[in-house]
Protein backbone atom coordinates (compact mmCIF):
# COMPACT_ATOMS: atom_id res chain seq x y z
CA UNK A 1 0.00 0.00 0.00
CA UNK A 2 2.74 2.39 0.78
CA UNK A 3 4.80 1.47 -2.29
CA UNK A 4 1.81 2.18 -4.09
CA UNK A 5 1.64 5.58 -2.94
CA UNK A 6 4.66 6.35 -2.88
CA UNK A 7 4.65 5.27 -7.04
CA UNK A 8 1.60 7.56 -7.31
CA UNK A 9 3.45 10.82 -5.63
CA UNK A 10 6.32 9.81 -7.99
CA UNK A 11 4.62 9.69 -10.83
CA UNK A 12 2.50 12.83 -10.32
CA UNK A 13 5.84 14.81 -9.39
CA UNK A 14 6.98 13.52 -12.84
CA UNK A 15 4.12 15.18 -14.77
CA UNK A 16 4.11 18.37 -12.83
CA UNK A 17 7.78 18.69 -13.99
CA UNK A 18 7.05 18.16 -17.57
CA UNK A 19 4.20 20.26 -17.37
CA UNK A 20 6.48 23.22 -15.78
CA UNK A 21 9.05 22.72 -18.20
CA UNK A 22 6.37 22.94 -21.27
CA UNK A 23 5.26 26.20 -19.63
CA UNK A 24 8.69 27.70 -19.17
CA UNK A 25 9.94 26.78 -22.89
CA UNK A 26 6.43 28.14 -23.82
CA UNK A 27 6.66 31.34 -22.26
CA UNK A 28 10.34 31.92 -23.60
CA UNK A 29 9.66 31.41 -27.09
CA UNK A 30 6.67 33.78 -26.34
CA UNK A 31 8.99 36.23 -24.95
CA UNK A 32 12.62 35.72 -27.01
CA UNK A 33 9.95 35.80 -30.09
CA UNK A 34 8.97 39.54 -29.11
CA UNK A 35 11.96 41.12 -27.16
CA UNK A 36 14.03 41.51 -30.04
CA UNK A 37 12.64 42.01 -33.36
CA UNK A 38 14.80 43.07 -36.06
CA UNK A 39 12.62 44.34 -38.96
CA UNK A 40 12.43 43.39 -42.23
CA UNK A 41 12.17 44.95 -45.52
CA UNK A 42 9.11 42.29 -46.32
CA UNK A 43 7.24 43.85 -43.20
CA UNK A 44 8.13 40.71 -41.26
CA UNK A 45 11.14 40.44 -38.68
CA UNK A 46 13.91 38.43 -37.03
CA UNK A 47 14.00 37.47 -33.98
CA UNK A 48 15.71 34.58 -31.12
CA UNK A 49 12.44 32.86 -30.89
CA UNK A 50 13.49 30.15 -33.10
CA UNK A 51 16.41 29.49 -30.48
CA UNK A 52 13.96 28.26 -27.92
CA UNK A 53 11.29 26.52 -30.46
CA UNK A 54 14.42 23.96 -31.67
CA UNK A 55 15.07 24.02 -27.25
CA UNK A 56 11.43 23.05 -27.06
CA UNK A 57 12.33 20.22 -29.39
CA UNK A 58 15.31 18.89 -27.95
CA UNK A 59 14.47 18.87 -24.30
CA UNK A 60 11.16 18.00 -24.40
CA UNK A 61 9.34 14.74 -25.39
CA UNK A 62 7.58 15.33 -29.08
CA UNK A 63 4.06 16.40 -27.87
CA UNK A 64 5.16 18.82 -25.60
CA UNK A 65 7.77 20.02 -27.69
CA UNK A 66 5.09 20.64 -30.59
CA UNK A 67 2.43 22.66 -27.60
CA UNK A 68 5.17 24.45 -26.72
CA UNK A 69 6.84 26.01 -29.84
CA UNK A 70 3.72 26.38 -31.34
CA UNK A 71 1.07 27.98 -28.86
CA UNK A 72 4.60 29.87 -27.44
CA UNK A 73 5.18 31.51 -31.19
CA UNK A 74 1.69 31.58 -32.07
CA UNK A 75 1.49 33.86 -28.90
CA UNK A 76 3.85 35.96 -29.78
CA UNK A 77 2.11 36.73 -33.51
CA UNK A 78 -1.28 37.09 -31.80
CA UNK A 79 0.35 39.78 -29.42
CA UNK A 80 2.82 41.12 -32.11
CA UNK A 81 -0.30 42.18 -34.53
CA UNK A 82 0.28 39.89 -37.03
CA UNK A 83 -3.32 37.48 -36.33
CA UNK A 84 -3.01 36.17 -40.05
CA UNK A 85 0.19 34.53 -38.93
CA UNK A 86 -1.25 32.54 -35.55
CA UNK A 87 -2.68 29.26 -37.23
CA UNK A 88 0.25 29.16 -39.47
CA UNK A 89 3.33 29.74 -36.96
CA UNK A 90 1.62 27.33 -34.66
CA UNK A 91 1.48 24.55 -36.74
CA UNK A 92 4.96 25.36 -38.36
CA UNK A 93 6.50 26.21 -35.26
CA UNK A 94 5.69 23.00 -33.43
CA UNK A 95 6.42 21.02 -36.31
CA UNK A 96 10.11 22.58 -36.51
CA UNK A 97 10.53 21.72 -32.94
CA UNK A 98 8.84 17.54 -33.53
CA UNK A 99 10.53 16.89 -36.39
CA UNK A 100 13.94 18.99 -34.37
CA UNK A 101 13.97 17.08 -31.26
CA UNK A 102 12.71 13.52 -33.38
CA UNK A 103 16.28 13.83 -35.29
CA UNK A 104 17.67 15.24 -32.20
CA UNK A 105 16.87 11.78 -30.34
CA UNK A 106 17.82 9.92 -32.82
CA UNK A 107 21.93 11.14 -33.24
CA UNK A 108 21.66 11.65 -29.61
CA UNK A 109 25.21 10.69 -28.29
CA UNK A 110 26.80 12.26 -31.30
CA UNK A 111 28.53 14.89 -31.24
CA UNK A 112 26.99 18.19 -32.29
CA UNK A 113 23.52 16.43 -32.83
CA UNK A 114 21.71 19.54 -32.18
CA UNK A 115 23.42 21.04 -35.95
CA UNK A 116 21.92 18.73 -38.26
CA UNK A 117 18.94 18.45 -36.07
CA UNK A 118 18.06 22.02 -35.52
CA UNK A 119 19.43 22.49 -39.74
CA UNK A 120 15.98 20.02 -40.06
CA UNK A 121 14.27 22.15 -38.39
CA UNK A 122 15.05 25.82 -39.55
CA UNK A 123 14.75 24.62 -43.19
CA UNK A 124 11.35 23.53 -42.30
CA UNK A 125 10.20 26.24 -40.89
CA UNK A 126 11.76 28.36 -44.29
CA UNK A 127 9.50 26.06 -46.45
CA UNK A 128 6.63 26.30 -44.21
CA UNK A 129 6.50 30.64 -44.02
CA UNK A 130 7.38 30.00 -47.78
CA UNK A 131 4.18 28.34 -49.03
CA UNK A 132 1.95 30.09 -46.25
CA UNK A 133 2.80 33.71 -47.69
CA UNK A 134 2.72 32.66 -50.93
CA UNK A 135 -1.19 31.14 -50.96
CA UNK A 136 -1.49 33.79 -48.62
CA UNK A 137 -0.32 36.76 -50.82
CA UNK A 138 -2.24 34.89 -53.62
CA UNK A 139 -5.77 34.55 -52.22
CA UNK A 140 -5.30 37.92 -50.10
CA UNK A 141 -4.56 39.64 -54.36
CA UNK A 142 -8.35 38.71 -55.32
CA UNK A 143 -8.56 34.20 -55.64
CA UNK A 144 -6.24 32.37 -57.01
CA UNK A 145 -5.37 33.44 -60.81
CA UNK A 146 -1.75 32.64 -62.43
CA UNK A 147 -1.40 36.44 -61.78
CA UNK A 148 -1.68 36.20 -58.15
CA UNK A 149 0.37 32.57 -57.69
CA UNK A 150 3.55 34.51 -59.53
CA UNK A 151 2.81 37.68 -57.05
CA UNK A 152 2.55 35.61 -53.90
CA UNK A 153 5.57 33.57 -55.30
CA UNK A 154 7.63 36.87 -55.57
CA UNK A 155 6.68 38.01 -52.39
CA UNK A 156 7.38 34.65 -50.92
CA UNK A 157 10.51 34.77 -52.03
CA UNK A 158 11.93 37.86 -50.60
CA UNK A 159 11.32 36.56 -47.11
CA UNK A 160 13.36 33.63 -47.73
CA UNK A 161 16.83 35.08 -47.30
CA UNK A 162 15.85 36.89 -43.38
CA UNK A 163 14.07 33.44 -42.42
CA UNK A 164 17.64 31.84 -43.39
CA UNK A 165 19.29 34.41 -41.16
CA UNK A 166 16.43 33.93 -38.44
CA UNK A 167 17.02 30.25 -38.86
CA UNK A 168 21.06 30.33 -38.51
CA UNK A 169 21.19 32.54 -35.51
CA UNK A 170 18.06 30.29 -33.68
CA UNK A 171 20.72 27.10 -34.60
CA UNK A 172 23.80 28.98 -33.15
CA UNK A 173 21.91 30.38 -30.00
CA UNK A 174 20.26 26.84 -29.19
CA UNK A 175 23.78 24.77 -29.91
CA UNK A 176 24.99 26.94 -27.30
CA UNK A 177 22.41 27.17 -24.76
CA UNK A 178 21.77 23.28 -25.11
CA UNK A 179 24.70 22.15 -22.52
CA UNK A 180 24.04 24.89 -20.05
CA UNK A 181 20.10 24.28 -20.10
CA UNK A 182 20.54 20.30 -20.00
CA UNK A 183 23.17 20.21 -16.96
CA UNK A 184 20.18 22.14 -15.44
CA UNK A 185 17.46 19.74 -16.33
CA UNK A 186 19.68 16.25 -15.29
CA UNK A 187 20.14 18.19 -11.83
CA UNK A 188 16.09 18.27 -11.11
Amino acid sequence: MIKQQEQTTSNSRARLVILVKTALLCAFVTVATSVIRIPTPTFGYIHLGDAFVLLCGFLLDAPFAFFAAGVGSALSDLFGGFPAFVPATFLIKGLVALFAGLLYRRLKGKRLAALPAGLLGELFMVGGYFVFELFLTAFGNGGFTGATFYAGLLASLSGVPFNLVQGVTGIVLASLLLPVLSRIAQRR
